[in-house]
């Protein structure tokens, strides 16, 4: 029986990974498409935006949610409506005769594909022993530092393979369907949590305070970040977001005192654990916001072709999977704590290196192993780890939901401010190249901050010295915003590492006065 229980926990979280992966692939897939998409549909960049925005809403909407009902109606059943989700989610948009149809299908995806990490994950915590989740747990967050990494790639591949989008969505239906059967075959139910109600009213001011906070996060402008927090786009919904999750507090506070199941336990918020490990989340966002922009770096810095920028990108995908690896292995052996202070301080150093170091291939090669590293020990283990060291039995789901919602705020928040200091990169080219050759040169108001519309305007200069020169300039501009940004996720490493130890000393100071 015991050996028949191995071996359906090695099916269980092969599944579940490989349906992380596949959601995970999704919105760096569309990303490359994007332009192709629009065009077929005949919609501005703006409106075809939302095909993106659209589903991280709904993923942002729907973990902390779908955690909760895991908890309450067992891993498996969940598991398998999710993966239903998203495979019709991705038949509709592979069909879609038009653009509103389209967005419909990609909300569908999104509400498919945003819990199987989190089904997985509290599988996990549920189902193993303690000294074997750390491992389980980064084959699970490696797939996402991977998927984040690999799917531009893939999606370009498939899009010049194929000549089509609409296979970038079909390609994920017999993946689904291989998962339902053997999800049915493989996977065996954990048992369902309370029976008591599910509470509505705290699940309804959930997901509204979700939707105009993340739709308020959206909207911000990163050529004018502070001025645009008065925008009537952004200050109502963030404020709105903001009292809703107030009220949303005092709410499941009455309901777990008369002995109801609130949607986010009031006691866990209380913990200072949680806390913590939620403050680490928000972080871990903005180490992958900073990942998502190095292959612009690549191009932009670098002056890569686009065509060879992804085989660049190889050492920074594996790297994060290794890391990932990596960081459940240490987190079995030495804790969770010790595993996010050695993210903290790898993460730190590769990132630092990409402005103060970074020249050539062999220098960004280190810095993107690092930097993959870094990122894949922390997204792998530790935080879920110390999720289910907070949580009670049965609300693993809820409390890894509420993890996966702030660390999904992080990554739509981080890149508004990484894509400001693109911006400033940007101001600075047209003044210097103004300076230097005067206003005719180049259009600037035809670039638009659009680096591809900027390449074309220079090839078009008959003299190469100068062509050669103004390359020069736009590096170095260009090289100066990108240094703000990693300079940036450096310090968000520092605060990895500072969570980390004092997670560390605090344990170690409650060891001391035990021993006492």
């Amino acid at each position: 029986m015991k050996e028949k229980n191995k071996t359906s926990q090695k099916w269980a979280i092969t599944l579940f990974t490989i349906g992380v992966f596949m959601a995970g692939l999704d919105n760096g897939i569309i990303s490359t498409a994007l332009t192709t998409i629009n065009d077929s549909f005949d919609v501005s960049p703006a409106w075809g935006a939302w095909s993106i925005t659209l589903y991280t809403l709904g993923i942002a909407v729907s973990v902390p949610i779908i955690g909760k009902l895991s908890d309450k109606f067992g891993r498996k059943r969940l598991f398998i409506i999710e993966i239903v989700l998203f495979g019709i989610g991705s038949l509709l948009v592979a069909l879609s005769p038009n653009f509103i149809f389209l967005l419909i299908a990609r909300l569908i995806q999104s509400i498919g594909g945003g819990g199987i990490f989190i089904i997985g994950s509290a599988h996990i915590l549920a189902t193993l022993p303690k000294d074997k989740q750390g491992k389980a747990l980064g084959m699970l967050g490696g797939m996402n530092g991977l998927a984040a990494v690999i799917g531009p790639n893939l999606g370009a591949v498939i899009l010049d393979v194929t000549g089509s989008w609409h296979w970038l969505f079909f390609i994920n239906i017999p993946i689904a369907i291989f998962l339902i059967v053997f999800g049915f075959l493989k996977i065996a139910e954990t048992k369902p949590g309370t029976s008591k109600p599910l509470d509505i009213v705290g699940t309804t001011l959930l997901a509204i305070a979700i939707l105009a906070l993340m739709f308020g996060i959206t909207n911000l402008n990163s050529q004018a970040l502070l001025e645009s927090l008065s925008q009537v786009n952004v200050a109502p919904f963030l404020l709105v977001g903001f009292l809703l999750l107030v009220v949303l507090i005092y709410h499941e506070r009455r309901v777990e005192n008369n002995g109801g199941d609130p949607i986010i336990a009031f006691s866990l918020l209380k913990k200072r654990l949680f806390q913590i490990t939620l403050i680490l989340g928000l972080l871990s966002g903005g180490f992958l916001a900073g990942i998502i922009f190095v292959p612009a770096y690549v191009q932009q810095v670098l002056q890569v072709p686009v065509e060879n920028a992804g085989y660049w990108l190889t050492p920074l995908a594996v790297a994060s999977g290794i890391g990932a690896g990596l960081g459940g292995v240490l987190t079995d052996k030495r804790g969770p704590a010790k595993t996010i202070i050695i993210s903290g301080v790898v993460g730190v150093v590769g990132f630092l290196l990409f402005p103060f170091v970074v020249e050539g291939v062999w220098t960004f090669i280190l810095a993107s192993v690092l930097a993959g590293v870094g990122l894949g020990i922390l997204l792998g283990a530790p935080l879920n780890v110390l999720v289910g060291e907070s949580a009670e039995s049965g609300e693993q789901g809820s409390a890894l939901g509420t993890l996966s919602l702030i660390r999904q705020i992080g990554l739509t928040l981080f890149p508004t401010i990484y894509a400001g200091f693109m911006t400033g990169g940007f101001s600075k080219l047209e003044a210097a190249i103004k300076q230097e050759y005067g206003p005719s040169l180049l259009d600037f108001t035809k670039t638009s901050e659009n680096y591809g519309n900027l390449m074309e305007q220079i090839e078009k200069i008959g003299n190469p010295e100068i062509r050669m020169d103004i390359l020069g300039i736009v590096t170095d501009a260009l090289k100066s915003g990108f240094s703000q940004m990693f300079i940036t996720t450096g310090v968000l490493g520092m605060l990895v590492l500072l969570a980390g130890s004092y997670l560390h000393y605090s344990r170690q100071n409650k060891i001391s006065l035990r021993n006492r």
